[in-house]
């Protein structure tokens, strides 16, 4: 057993996208694997690691990639579902990437292509597809531009719906690779790993990458990895704490709402008590016609 794991999103983008030729030839692998389309050259224009996450919104370790024909691919590793909801962030991310193309002194049909290809490893969505696509289309299915002028995708890989006990014979390419993403970390001793890593051309290529990993690499790799997820449960706790806040003085406030309108109404029935006595009906007749108290009304008039 080793402590490489691809499901840290540190080693996920030391593997896929450090500025060198295995890791861009591991790169090119993946997307033609899990976007189903031959990809001959890519560049990757964030390869430096955040050094401060400290203040950032939901904290991420995103791969931003750019084929030659200028499509965008925000690639992604989701380890863990969050409190702050996966499907709502996913689609920001796809709608933050599409904004982000520079558009003065062009037509809205010069925008390019742009896709969030997002790993995770939960289940979210109700069918039985490890991969699924989403674009803009109606309640009947209806797409809202043409297919080849369809701009905006998110690509899912939901890598827990893996069966993990299917034969490796009878896995595709994708399930190949969610499996070694899976159970990298056991190395050879993982008997599908080993028939892989000795057999797969694709697979030997991303064995390479994690073995250029010392250890001592890894372990500055998994205490960043701690280090980012303890601040994102922080900052998700300060948003809870936010939250409970705006609740509180939401109450506080409609509380204070009740009893101006109590206040109110006392008022209106103090000035209709005053009227009664101004035209000479007496205290019992008054509290028989309001259903009060003679006390009570003495406690409103004072």
């Amino acid at each position: 057993m080793r402590s490489a794991n691809l499901l840290n999103d540190f080693a996920f983008k030391y593997v896929f996208g450090e500025d060198c030729k295995e890791a861009n030839d591991a790169l090119k692998s993946l997307l033609t694997v899990f976007l189903e389309r031959k990809v001959n050259k890519v560049v990757v224009k964030n390869s430096e690691i955040v050094k401060d996450y400290s203040k950032m919104k939901s904290p991420r370790l995103d791969l931003l990639v750019e084929f030659d024909d200028r499509t965008m691919v925000d690639l992604e590793m989701q380890l863990r579902q969050t409190k702050d909801n996966l499907p709502i962030r996913f689609s920001y991310y796809l709608a933050r990437l599409h904004g982000s193309q520079e558009l003065e002194g062009k037509y809205y049909g010069e925008l390019k292509e742009t896709i969030v290809l997002v790993f995770f490893n939960v289940n979210l969505i109700d069918n039985h597809r490890m991969c699924n696509t989403f674009t803009l289309r109606n309640e009947e299915g209806l797409s809202f531009v043409e297919e080849s002028q369809d701009r905006m995708k998110l690509r899912t890989v939901e890598m827990a719906k893996l069966d993990l006990n299917k034969p490796l014979k009878d896995m595709n390419e994708q399930e190949k690779m969610i499996y070694y993403f899976l159970n990298c970390h056991k190395g050879m001793d993982d008997s599908k790993i080993k028939v892989m890593i000795e057999s797969d051309g694709v697979i030997q290529m991303l064995e390479k990458r994690v073995e250029t990993i010392s250890d001592d690499g890894w372990k500055k790799i998994i205490e960043d990895f701690q280090k980012l997820h303890e601040n994102e449960e922080r900052m998700e706790l300060q948003l809870e704490l936010e939250e409970a806040n705006k609740q509180v003085e939401e109450a506080h406030k409609q509380v204070e709402d009740a009893n101006k309108q109590v206040e109110q109404k006392n008022q209106e029935i103090k000035q209709m008590i005053q009227l009664m006595l101004t035209n000479g009906m007496s205290l019992e007749f008054i509290s028989k016609s309001l259903s009060k108290s003679e006390d009570e009304i003495r406690d409103l008039l004072r």
